[in-house]
């Protein structure tokens, strides 16, 4: 006797005592493919301290007043952040329907029939009563695993869905600080266009009374109309992150919004200490999505296990049966029948062997896709830290080189001016410091940036934990 044949015996045996369990393979949590800690040298000191970006609310994290009230807008307007919740109440509505294939369903029915009797006379037969349909033995626990896979699969989405807000709230704040380099560099290009305005006019009165070379003028006027270039580029590239940052708010932005702060002010909480990469595990939900769709996936191997063996349905009728209508509901004519149906698979072509072998599969793809989840998550917290571990010097270096060109460049135009030197060093001079500035819009914003990205790929954005998530899911 087959492995399979002794199993559905013993089983059957144990019908009594309410069957056979489960099929679904035991779990274990794959080892994590990463390093067990982040690079020393992109580990600043004072990492050690702080707290945890997981347990820190965005409020908290953000200090600027105008980005707290576009986070709180986007949370309610952004579309992708609505699809996620639907999607979590669509998972719950199937988690629900595999809940009640475990019960029997109940209904009230009536039938007329007609069949030929002696001497050939037709006789009707009217029936009313209860029906109990669609109710599964679940010796092998083939529904059983059903329902697990699909509280999992729920379990993935609210996972996913706080994803989702880490995600978004990062977005926002990303492009508000693009979107606040874009001003800064719109200020720093009006005033550099408004100095070679006054410049280009300075050479031109000195070309007319022949005090300069036409070549100074020309120079002059080509870095003059460099600078509108800039300008109008910047204009642009304004807008569209305006747009973006509008996509993500879920409408236009309002008028009443509070001022901003500038970018060089504390805006952030940069003591963001990093955890050890094992942690990740527990702190990131796209992790946690990512362990639940494979924990979906082994039960639905149980499942695909499940259909190998006996299947057995009940089913049930309590009503009245009559000849006549009238009779219906008088004394004697109340029946209660039942039946039972057996379905052992002997030929299915290979169906439940190529289900079951589908199951496998797709568990092995999950544990794959479990896996670089993983790496994804290590790999951005340890590019965010070397990030934070070398802007700030990055800063510093470009704030110091931008005063030293300004000096250079007051300098040398006093020094043309004076005429000691030519004009093409304060052209320089000017060409230098206007690149530095722009330089040092871009760094500030860059720093800001990575310590959001710092934020969010340690689980920065939604404090909430597996147990909370686990007391707020639905019964097993």
């Amino acid at each position: 006797m087959s492995d399979r044949r002794l199993a559905a015996v013993a089983c059957a045996s144990l019908f009594a005592l309410g069957g056979c369990g489960s099929f679904i393979p035991r779990y274990e949590r794959p080892a994590a493919p990463i390093p067990s800690t982040y690079a020393q040298e992109m580990m600043p000191a004072a990492s050690a301290g702080g707290v945890a970006a997981a347990d820190l609310g965005w409020p908290q994290f953000f200090a600027d007043p105008r980005l707290r009230r576009l986070v709180e807008i986007a949370l309610v307007n952004n579309r992708d952040l609505r699809v996620a919740v639907l999607t979590i109440e669509q998972t719950r509505a199937l988690y629900a329907v595999r809940r009640a294939d475990q019960l029997p369903s109940v209904g009230v029915g009536g039938t007329v029939s007609r069949q030929a009797g002696t001497g050939g006379k037709l006789v009707t037969t009217y029936a009313v009563g209860l029906a109990v349909t669609g109710y599964e033995l679940d010796l092998f626990g083939r529904v059983h695993d059903l329902g697990e896979a699909a509280l999992d699969q729920y379990l993935a989405t609210t996972e996913t869905r706080k994803a989702v807000q880490i995600s978004l709230i990062g977005s926002v704040a990303t492009a508000y600080l693009a979107l606040l380099a874009d001003d800064e560099q719109l200020a720093v290009t009006r005033q550099t266009l408004a100095t070679r305005e006054d410049s280009t006019r300075l050479t031109k009165l000195r070309f007319d009374n022949g005090a300069s070379s036409e070549l100074d003028y020309r120079q002059s006027e080509s870095l003059l109309e460099g600078a509108r270039v800039a300008l109008v580029q910047s204009l642009r590239q304004r807008a569209l992150d305006e747009n973006a940052l509008q996509l993500l708010v879920g409408q236009p932005l309002p008028a009443d919004l509070p001022p901003p702060l500038p970018l060089d002010g504390k805006q952030l909480a940069s003591d963001l200490p990093a955890e050890l990469p094992s942690e990740l595990l527990e702190r990131r939900p796209d992790i946690r999505a990512a362990e639940q769709q494979l924990l979906a996936a082994n039960a639905n191997i149980g499942a695909a296990r499940a259909a190998f063996f006996p299947r057995i349905s009940l089913t049930a009728n309590f009503g009245t049966a009559s000849t006549e209508l009238s009779g219906l509901f008088k004394g004697g004519s109340w029946a209660f029948t039942g039946t039972g149906q057996l379905l052992q698979p002997l030929f299915d072509a290979g169906r439940n062997r190529a289900n079951l072998e589908v199951a496998k599969v797709n568990r092995d793809i999950a544990v794959a896709q479990y896996e670089k989840a993983i790496q994804t998550a290590f790999r951005e917290v340890a590019d965010a830290l070397a990030g934070r571990a070398t802007l700030g010097e990055q800063l510093r270096a470009q704030a110091a080189q931008t005063n030293a060109l300004s000096i250079s460049y007051r300098l040398a135009d006093l020094r043309y001016r004076a005429g000691a030197s030519s004009y093409l060093d304060a052209l320089d001079a000017q060409r230098s410091l206007f690149t530095a500035q722009q330089a040092l819009v871009q760094t500030r914003a860059l720093q800001l940036q990575n310590l959001v990205a710092l934020y969010r790929v340690l689980g920065g954005g939604w404090s909430d934990d597996a147990s909370a998530t686990k007391a707020s899911a639905p019964t097993r």
